[in-house]
């Protein structure tokens, strides 16, 4: 396979329903994990995690919006740019929570709030406490699989969706050669 077939593959990914829906559907998987953590296995999601939680549906509402017209420039930009947003803001938010998880519980340099700071009109740990409703702390460091954390984990995840981002725009960026 050459260098040109897989820029042209990954180009076409761009204008395919299916790889949309699979970028949601990535971010649904993600969603229901964590519900399967916080509902089956007990581990009660801080501050932090709802936050990240946020972030992932960004991911799943990127995926719709590409879905919706995939062959359409101006929504592949609207669904990259949601991407680019959901994706470096999990990675942000995620580096944070491993700050604070190495600070410890006794460190008064990083911190997190008991409750979430979503805006007076989007109250949505009041409105869907199931999802949005911190119980835990984010000092508990509760999960671990190959010795890496689950907000190791969930950096290593969003440094994935960046990098796969970044090769799709980019190849849609190389031009193509004049048809013959």
């Amino acid at each position: 396979m050459t260098l040109r077939t897989v820029i042209d593959r990954l180009a076409s990914l761009s204008t395919r329903r299916a790889a949309w829906l699979a970028l949601a559907a990535s971010g649904m998987l993600l969603e229901g994990s964590a519900l399967y953590f916080q509902y089956v296995l007990e581990l009660q999601p801080c501050v932090m995690c709802v936050y990240i939680r946020i972030a992932v549906l960004g991911l799943v509402a990127a995926g719709l919006i590409g879905a919706i017209a995939p062959a359409r420039p101006a929504v592949q930009f609207l669904g990259f740019a949601a991407w680019a947003v959901a994706a470096a803001e999990g990675l942000s938010l995620s580096r944070e929570l491993i700050a604070i998880q190495q600070a410890g519980p006794y460190s008064f340099d990083v911190t997190c709030s008991f409750l979430p700071r979503f805006p007076a009109w989007l109250p949505l740990h009041q409105w869907f406490p199931a999802l949005f409703m911190p119980t835990g702390n984010c000092t508990d460091d509760v999960w671990s699989w190959l010795g890496l954390t689950m907000a190791e984990w969930l950096q290593g995840i969003f440094v994935a969706y960046l990098i796969v981002l970044a090769l799709v725009a980019a190849s849609r960026l190389v031009p193509r050669p004049a048809a013959a």
